[in-house]
């Protein structure tokens, strides 16, 4: 974070770094470090013979003054800002400062990480976890949202929607077992889609009214008249016109997908789709029923609009946050301004809006084969990435376009394709150093390991980002 106050012969010696970072000047070790304090003698700078570059809390030519002011060094923790607001002093400490937190940090000198569970924005027994800056609540099925606020199953998917090859009439044609009940956790004496007994070819059919994609089912059959009815497998099938329809298979395999079903009538079972389904129009062809074909059921997508509100796979994964830790981030190579280790730009760093001197990744050298890899510690479900580039003692540096790769297993590695021609695809990065870059991943990916591989760049590769997706 940029001090407010900092003493004249500190911006003196700031200037003359940024003039040399934008002239391509090199510098160079002093034969014998003049610096004093722990400070870094460098040659080759300007018309002085050798410039020290001073740790924190020292100033003058050779490092032997302490800075003074308030602000100097910066009392304020967790990236928080210090303002000059006089410069009285009382005793050997000085009072005359106030420092402005970043958010999710509070204190009179932000050391106080505000923890936003205490709240307890977590509904319908969803569990809380503090983050910086944020908070994150773990779901208890079949809720969503940021606050697990909302129910999967909440109607967003309209009576229309829902289509059946046939229908059970029961009781003398008093009870129908309509496609429209087919809701997860639907109550109710009738409260199921059950097929007609005589359909030898049973299907359910949801119109979504728009391309969507699909991550996974959840079935459920019900009871009637005390007797427990279920879809124990069943196969799916998907298409975009109601007409033409395709077949789930697994990956490599030319026989059709059998999902395994439901065990009793009111236990929910949920089957994923790896990968994903992009589709209008999804079927659910039952194979093997106990006593009737009986469904309640739920479809879990992505870009499926709950109520009115788009409840998405793009949260915000643990970059700026910090639910990624820094030993999940590892990179190539890490770049050293001046060969000086305080500044040396490490993979942690890489994370959106870090403030700080140095406060991205950069590696030692400008060239592709230099990448940055984020552990996740388990398969997620990866839909988008936010960029953001950074300076350098004044100096603008970014990356203009890269790549994404992804693993399961950190070894063998895939690069995300190009839709249309089936080859790497090269992200659009950024146009400057602070602006966000948002792009999205058609298709999402499934993977435990991410890595960014710069393609072009301004100045030198230099990154923090924040990852978008979703657990699986």
């Amino acid at each position: 974070m940029r001090l407010r106050s900092v003493c004249r012969f500190s911006r003196v010696v700031i200037t003359a770094f940024i003039i040399c970072c934008v002239w391509g000047v090199n510098g160079d070790y002093c034969e014998e470090n003049l610096c004093q304090n722990g400070g870094t003698c460098v040659t080759g700078v300007g018309e002085e013979p050798f410039v020290c570059i001073c740790a924190e809390g020292f100033t003058g030519d050779t490092c032997t003054s302490k800075e003074h002011g308030p602000c100097s060094p910066n009392p304020c923790e967790n990236d928080g800002e210090c303002e000059v607001i006089a410069y009285a002093r009382r005793g050997d400490v000085f009072n005359g400062y106030v420092c402005k937190c970043q958010p999710g940090f509070e204190g009179v000198n932000c050391q106080i990480n505000v923890n936003d569970c205490d709240s307890q924005p977590c509904k319908n027994a969803g569990i809380c976890r503090d983050l910086d800056e944020d908070y994150m609540c773990h779901c208890p099925s079949p809720y969503v949202g940021k606050q697990c606020q909302l129910r999967m199953e909440e109607g967003r998917i309209v009576e229309s929607q829902i289509s059946a090859s046939s229908v059970h009439f029961g009781i003398l044609g008093l009870q129908r077992w309509g496609p429209e009940l087919a809701r997860l956790n639907n109550q109710g004496f009738v409260n199921a889609w059950s097929s007609d007994p005589s359909d030898k070819n049973p299907w359910l059919e949801v119109d979504l009214q728009k391309k969507m994609r699909l991550t996974g089912i959840i079935t459920q059959g019900a009871s009637r008249m005390g007797t427990a009815e279920f879809i124990k497998s069943f196969k799916v099938a998907f298409g975009f016109d109601g007409k033409t329809y395709t077949m789930y298979k697994t990956p490599g395999q030319r026989k059709d997908k059998v999902f395994i079903g439901n065990t009793d009538n009111d236990g929910t079972k949920t089957n994923l789709f790896d990968p994903s389904i992009v589709a209008q129009y999804i079927r659910i062809i039952p194979i093997v029923c106990r006593k009737a074909c009986t469904l309640r059921l739920e479809l879990v997508g992505c870009e499926l609009n709950v109520l009115s509100n788009a409840v998405g796979c793009s949260e915000s994964l643990g970059m700026k946050s910090r639910f990624i830790s820094d030993n999940q981030l590892s990179a190539s190579s890490a770049f050293r301004t001046w060969g000086i280790d305080t500044f040396t730009w490490l993979p942690h760093y890489a994370r959106l809006d870090k403030q700080g001197k140095t406060n991205a990744w950069s590696p030692a050298s400008n060239n592709r084969t230099e990448w940055l890899q984020v552990d996740l510690e388990k398969i997620r479900r990866i839909t988008g990435i936010i960029t953001q580039g950074a300076k350098d003692f004044g100096v603008v540096q970014f990356v203009s376009a890269f790549k994404i790769a992804y693993s399961d297993d950190g070894q063998l590695w895939n690069v995300v394709k190009d839709a249309t021609n089936k080859t790497d695809k090269i992200f659009q990065g950024n146009i400057d150093n602070n602006t966000h870059k948002r792009n999205v991943f058609e298709p999402p990916f499934f993977a435990r390991f991410v890595r960014f591989l710069p393609w072009e760049w301004h100045e030198r590769i230099t990154l923090r980002m924040e990852l978008l997706g979703c657990d699986v």
